[in-house]
């Protein structure tokens, strides 16, 4: 599996390099596979008997260059069959593009680049197929919030949580329904029963805090009333839902038509197609808000996608790890490291016929 590039000093201490080429080498773990003599008995003995959080895997890719002492390890693989399919894309993929770069500082940004970008694709795709697991007991806590609390069908589900509730000095273990308009809470615990149910619109304060009473925990304060939720598995995501529906509510509750006029809020659907439709509507819209803000673009500008890549830089003569910004007027790039590179292109300005007289940008 292909890894977060780490250094690794010594890389022939404990391996057999098998392929190399310029750029990366293909190694196994003595005393895996045949041969290796005594020290390969001595390290596949010292494998086995390690602890199975601390054990190698027998086969790994570095990347390494001419003129540095630092390799870097990208790959690993549990068998022989894992890790030739990874030197194999290797070859195909990177190896003529990065043998025309100038200097090994380019090289080595360009693939810890690349290695990071696959990385991330790869963990996106796996949550989204978890996602669409999840999909069925979404559906089942749906019916189950709006059969609890008398909701009509119009009430869309946003996400739902297990948590404390404290009434008094008591918790009350159960589960938090955040919907499009209702913030709602029920528990069944030794024969008690404690249901509530709060609108957004009479949400007037939310707070994340700690105390000698309530550990880590949200307050929700209304009007008449002030609520204590605490034992989340992740508390900074349901704080961060919170705040962005009751902010909509407020902004409903106040101007009508610019809400309606807002083309990012999520719109009422018939169907869930899957356990997080609506989160991640109201996600895109925050990431909308961050575009506009990380570049100061007007407010109508939409996001339509983002992805890891470099940028070549003439005036610097390397290559600048960010990501990739399009919308529907502009094309925008931000380093990784902050403050280090900016760069905002307008789409009216792009053109294929265009002749430039500057130094040319390379995404």
């Amino acid at each position: 599996m292909w890894i977060e590039p780490e250094e690794v000093l010594l890389a022939g201490a404990l391996w057999v390099s098998e392929r190399a080429n310029p750029f990366f080498i293909l190694q196994r773990r003595r005393g895996h596979g045949r041969g290796g003599g005594l020290s390969g008995l001595l390290v596949g003995t010292l494998d086995v008997v390690l602890d199975s959080s601390a054990r190698v895997a027998p086969y790994r890719i570095l990347l390494q260059t001419a003129d540095s002492q630092i390799y870097w390890n990208i790959a690993c693989g549990s068998s022989r069959k894992e890790i030739t399919e990874h030197w194999d894309w290797l070859e195909s993929n990177l190896l003529q593009t990065i043998s025309i770069f100038d200097n090994d500082e380019d090289v080595i940004t360009f693939v810890k680049g690349k290695i990071s970008g696959i990385i991330a694709e790869e963990n996106r795709l796996k949550q989204s197929e978890e996602q669409e697991e999840d999909s069925g007991k979404f559906r089942e806590a749906e019916l189950k919030m709006r059969k609890l609390f008398g909701m009509p069908d119009e009430e869309k589900l946003v996400n739902y949580y297990s948590c404390s509730y404290w009434k008094g000095r008591v918790p009350r273990q159960g589960w938090l329904y955040l919907s499009i308009n209702h913030l709602c809470f029920y528990s069944f615990l030794l024969g008690k029963e404690v249901t509530l149910v709060v609108p957004w619109t009479e949400v007037t304060q939310l707070e994340k805090n700690a105390t000698l009473v309530f550990p880590e925990s949200v307050r929700v304060s209304t009007r008449n009333a002030e609520h204590f939720f605490s034992m989340f598995l992740n508390i900074n995501d349901t704080f961060k839902l919170m705040e962005q529906l009751a902010n909509i509510a407020m902004r409903q509750l106040l101007d009508n038509e610019a809400f309606a006029a807002d083309r990012s809020l999520p719109k009422a659907c018939k169907t869930l197609k899957n356990v997080s439709a609506l989160k991640r509507d109201f996600d895109a819209r925050a990431k909308n808000e961050r575009y506009r803000s990380m570049f100061r673009l007007t407010q109508d500008e939409r996001l339509d996608g983002h992805t890891d890549c470099t940028l070549w830089t003439p005036f610097a003569k390397m290559h600048v790890v960010g990501q990739l910004f399009i919308s529907n007027n502009y094309i925008c790039f931000s380093s990784r490291e902050e403050d280090l590179c900016q760069l905002i292109i307008p789409l009216r300005e792009v053109s294929p016929e265009t002749k430039r007289t500057g130094p040319e940008t390379k995404l």
